[in-house]
């Protein structure tokens, strides 16, 4: 072979030994930046439990319950305006005393404040001198009739002094009047104090007024005002949605937040005409009667009953488990496998049932004693 032949057979041969290392050096970073191959993973139900031995956690059927439509919304406590009746006094001047306070009970009657009043002072003033002037024109008109008797003075002088007396009498009666309209008696003993009383029984829910302040008669603020809270009203707000469901005249039920274990009977007396704009709601007044229990500005809940029925699942109250602020239920899933259902739960109901409004239907198992399989789970 010649030396030119040798010399191309070699090029030949490092460029195939080339090629093929080439080739291999390619199909190794192929192979490296390739992803990995996917692994599928199965996680399991956390809601699914399992017990060894599920005969001893017995099973009941969810029973068919039928109830009315309900409504609940909030509500708040508020002093029925009817019955809430200002103190007014005409009398201007200084307080002296203070004899009930913001919150107080008081009788009607009573006392609650005392005014030193200079228009009282001028009142006493006027009615004297026209109890004197109606003295003196009485004394003439006597002598007057007895001279007018015996022909010493003529029909028209005793025209006039009988006038006179009855403009005097006029004048008494006129400044007893203003003595009492001011808050006082004319049988009282003339003074510049005036007591003004309690126009009613009740409670004061507004104070206007404190020692040494000043009146200024119909000008000023009320300085009481006293509500009777033997009646109160419950207001709430309804959604437009919900209109069917109120109705004027039906009753209401009413929990307070500080009573829940308490009902009170309440009727709807007036439906808000106008809706607000911004929440599409419209007020509904709930008209009850006072225990003693119900004080303005407490808040309440308002139930109320539509007269369309609705079916609904119940189950003994053992079965539902009340964990982190919800409520669960049991249901058999196959085998030794339970599946834990959140549920709903309404109104307590005879026997020892408890209303499910969702979750469940009627005729569904579910576990008698949900707690005692809770436990029951945590142990194994």
């Amino acid at each position: 072979m010649s030396v030119v032949r040798k010399a191309c057979v070699g090029v030949l041969m490092a460029a195939s030994l080339a090629f093929f290392a080439g080739c291999t050096h390619s199909h190794v970073d192929s192979d490296a930046g390739a992803p990995p191959p996917l692994k599928v993973e199965h996680v399991e139900d956390t809601k699914v439990l399992s017990v060894e031995r599920p005969d001893k956690f017995p099973l009941t059927a969810a029973s068919e319950y039928s109830a009315s439509t309900e409504l609940k919304v909030t509500a708040t406590v508020n002093p029925d305006v009817s019955r809430a009746v200002p103190v007014v006094t005409l009398a201007t001047g200084r307080v002296i005393e203070i004899k009930a306070r913001l919150g107080d009970e008081v009788q009607k009657g009573q006392v609650l404040l005392r005014v030193q009043s200079p228009d009282i002072s001028g009142a006493f003033s006027d009615y004297q001198k026209a109890v004197a002037d109606e003295k003196l024109a009485h004394t003439q008109l006597e002598r007057s009739q007895q001279l007018y008797g015996k022909g010493a003075i003529s029909l028209n002088d005793l025209q006039v002094a009988e006038d006179t007396e009855s403009k005097a009498q006029v004048d008494v009666n006129t400044t007893a009047e203003r003595l009492r309209v001011l808050g006082v008696s004319q049988n009282d003993p003339p003074s510049g104090v005036v007591e003004i009383r309690a126009p009613i029984s009740g409670v004061i829910t507004d104070q206007e007024i404190t020692n040494a302040g000043g009146l200024q008669g119909l000008s000023s603020p009320n300085p009481f005002t006293i509500s009777d809270l033997s009646r109160v009203w419950v207001l709430c707000d309804v959604y437009e949605n919900d209109f069917a469901a109120v109705r004027v005249g039906d009753t209401a039920d009413i929990r307070l937040n500080a009573y829940p274990n308490k009902v009170f009977s309440g009727r709807i007396s007036n439906i808000g005409p106008v809706l607000d704009p911004n929440i599409r709601t419209a007020k509904v007044r709930i008209e009850v009667a006072n225990p003693g229990l119900m004080r303005p500005g407490m808040f309440a809940t308002a139930t109320f009953h539509g007269l369309d029925q609705k079916e609904y699942a119940a189950v003994p109250a053992t079965a539902i488990l009340h964990l982190h602020d919800r409520n669960w239920v049991y249901l058999p899933a196959g085998g030794n496998k339970f599946r834990r259902v959140e549920v709903i739960a309404g109104d307590m109901l005879p026997g020892g049932a408890q209303e499910i409004i969702s979750g469940i239907a009627p005729g569904q198992q579910v576990v008698v004693n949900a707690l005692e399989f809770q436990n029951s789970v945590e142990q194994q």
